[in-house]
């Protein structure tokens, strides 16, 4: 009967309610914090990755004729934009593609940290993007994001983009020393 009342009376006892409330509370509500912070930062890190891809798109859509070298000082551009966020991780590929008919094809690649896509390979466009004849440029870039969350779930933090943009001088720009990859 004394073990009863005592469990009755630790039952009613309030004195320590908020303090065991804020032990169960308080490590959810930090780790949410610290998650929401992290998310954030990758958010930004994948919204400059996908400045980069246009700029790079954009500036060498501005272009007459390029070359290795120009394509090389454009892409330094990433590592500007993608501050405060190392550009290592960074990579980025430029191809010009024609569409003939129904099939759109590339007519040079050349990429920073990514391999350049085949000589004549076959690329999937959106839809009405282009028409017969016509070319576009196309700029693609990953950035692989470092997280704690790697160690947990990894591979979700790698970020891709591409961007398309047509030609604005010229019908079709041509790259006069990009390497033909059979």
């Amino acid at each position: 009967m004394i073990r009863l009342a005592s469990w009755r009376r630790f039952g009613r006892d309030q004195s320590g309610l908020a303090a065991t409330e804020f032990a169960f509370l308080a490590p959810v509500l930090i780790m949410f914090y610290l998650g929401l912070v992290e998310i954030c930062s990758a958010y930004m890190a994948q919204k400059r990755m996908g400045h980069v891809t246009s700029m790079v798109a954009d500036l060498a859509a501005q272009e007459e004729t390029l070359n290795t070298t120009n394509l090389s000082d454009i892409a330094k551009i990433g590592s500007v934009i993608m501050l405060p966020y190392s550009a290592t991780p960074l990579s980025i590929r430029v191809s010009s593609v024609t569409r003939t008919g129904n099939i759109a094809t590339v007519d040079w690649s050349w990429g920073k940290g990514m391999t350049a896509r085949k000589d004549k390979e076959t690329v999937t466009l959106p839809a009405d993007l282009i028409t017969n004849g016509q070319s576009i440029i196309m700029s693609e870039a990953t950035y692989a994001y470092k997280s704690p969350v790697n160690d947990v779930l990894p591979g979700i933090t790698t970020f891709k983009a591409v961007y398309y943009l047509r030609p604005r001088i010229a019908e079709k720009i041509p790259c006069t020393n990009c390497p033909a990859n059979p």
